[in-house]
């Protein structure tokens, strides 16, 4: 396999969106739009493999990655600003994925299952929606686990977007059993509603995590994802402890930063197979590339540079 130690992306600076200008001739601009933003690895990751790309195909050498600091009231503002300035790809994180579905008319089928968008693509006349966190975690998981989600039982401990996203492209690999457990019952049947509008919902069994049904504890091999945000912070405790599951679980954290967190912490005391997000991150940045590129992207030029920006 090639190395890619050569790549290192410095420091990218934020910009805020007063301080976009239009790019020059020929530059084709790139960026991820947020508020906060600051603390964003995704600027080393594209423009890693941009590198990458534009040694295989120079004409991709004018393309420039940034991130742009936009809060939720400038977003309808930024867009046309943005396209104007010559940007044509653009990732969104918060708090804009779900708020920019009133701001764009066209959006693919997958970001409406999901209910977020995360990637949007300019053709010269209006922005298009995407979303590539599912795809992200599939392959996460293909990879890392060695699963086909068309065969798997999984759980998902959140109902946040990324849960969502989880929920969805699960559900349209044909999973097995999915169960979903979250604190707050009123915001699980809301996303439960909102799938069941894309859905059948047969295999998937809503739960309050304090109350983690029996058959989950006694299903061999059971994939375990953690879509909350608990284990961010330092003072965060586990979503669920992992005392009675089976050791043949698999867990997945899509945290990344801290490399492990409290749950990756218990599942590797357990003996039991664990990853964190990394890999969705970068699996996820790469799908957004090749929509933008339609090329195909180094998924290794992007660990690379994620290693050494963290």
């Amino acid at each position: 396999m090639k190395e890619y130690n050569s790549v290192k992306p410095m420091p990218e600076s934020t910009l805020s969106i007063e301080e976009v200008v239009p790019l020059n001739d020929g530059q084709v601009g790139l960026a991820v739009l947020g508020s906060p933003i600051k603390h964003s690895i995704s600027p080393q990751l594209h423009n890693a493999a941009i590198v990458e790309l534009a040694s295989r195909l120079p004409s991709f050498s004018n393309w420039v990655y940034h991130k742009v600091e936009v809060d939720a009231q400038s977003l309808a503002s930024a867009l046309p600003h943005l396209a104007q300035c010559g940007y044509r790809g653009l990732n969104l994180t918060i708090p804009h994925k779900v708020e920019v579905f009133s701001m764009i008319d066209s959006i693919d089928k997958e970001a409406r299952n999901i209910g977020a968008v995360n990637t949007l693509w300019n053709n010269g006349s209006e922005w298009l929606g995407f979303n590539s966190d599912g795809y992200g975690l599939e392959r996460a998981l293909v990879n890392h686990f060695n699963i086909s989600l068309s065969s798997a039982s999984i759980l998902i401990l959140g109902a946040g977007g990324a849960a969502r996203a989880a929920a969805a492209q699960s559900l349209s690999r044909g999973c097995e059993r999915i169960w979903i457990g979250n604190r707050s019952s009123g915001r699980l049947q809301n996303m439960m509603q909102a799938l069941g509008e894309s859905f059948d919902l047969d295999c998937m069994v809503p739960f309050e995590i304090s109350m983690i049904p029996r058959e989950i504890l006694e299903k061999e091999s059971v994939v375990i994802i953690n879509a909350t945000s608990l284990g961010l912070s330092r003072e965060d405790s586990s979503p669920i402890s992992l005392k009675g599951f089976p050791k043949s679980a698999k867990v997945y954290d899509m945290i990344y930063n801290p490399a492990e967190t409290p749950l990756l912490k218990e599942a590797k005391s357990m003996g039991m197979v664990c990853e964190n997000g990394l890999s969705m991150l970068v699996y996820q940045a790469v799908r957004s590339l090749e929509i933008w590129t339609q090329e195909k992207i180094s998924a290794e030029a992007m660990f690379a540079a994620a290693r050494t920006a963290l």
